[in-house]
């Protein structure tokens, strides 16, 4: 019988670190479904859902025992949604965005991307040294409903220019790309 998980790690970012969750991970036979790992600062986060053939006590403790995740926190638990990603976890739009970081930037553009029905599907961003300003780094795959895209993207790209920012995009659908 399997189970299916939700296994989250955050722990200090170190040489090794996906080999070794990974490479346990699959000798105790885990099969991974969606999956992510992300550098936050010098931290390292790594999510998965996954199907297991152990329990979730026996997961917990194999991946405490690893050195690569000594002092980590790490949270084993039941995943009772579905695995298989909704219509709106399709990526129809990748956007970027550089410039200046604003307080409250990351909540504005989403607020867009609400008016318009369309859904991020992941969001990276990140500070970017630069000699002569810290630069901000926005990477979005979002899904926009077709009818709406256009609509929405100007308003992206508005939202950006208000602020200072770059805005470049790529349409899934289509060969449509802007800046």
């Amino acid at each position: 019988m399997t189970h299916s998980f939700l296994i989250s790690i955050f722990c200090p970012d170190r040489t090794g670190l996906i080999s070794s969750i990974t490479g346990t991970l699959f000798n105790l036979g885990v099969n991974f479904g969606d999956t992510s790992f992300a550098l936050l600062g010098t931290g390292a986060k790594f999510t998965t859902v996954c199907e297991s053939p152990i329990s979730q006590a026996a997961l917990d403790e194999h991946l405490h025992a690893l050195p690569e995740l000594e002092g980590a926190d790490i949270k084993v638990t039941t995943f009772d949604l579905s695995k298989i990603p909704g219509r709106m976890a399709e990526i129809t739009h990748k956007i970027t965005l550089r410039g200046a970081n604003h307080p409250g930037l990351i909540a504005q553009l989403s607020e867009v991307f609400m008016m318009f029905d369309a859904n991020i599907v992941s969001l990276e961003a990140k500070t970017i040294p630069d000699n002569e300003a810290e630069q901000y780094l926005i990477n979005i795959a979002a899904f926009i409903p077709e009818s709406r895209a256009e609509a929405c993207i100007s308003s992206v790209a508005n939202t950006a220019s208000s602020l200072e920012m770059s805005c470049h995009w790529k349409s899934l659908l289509s060969q449509g790309e802007g800046s």
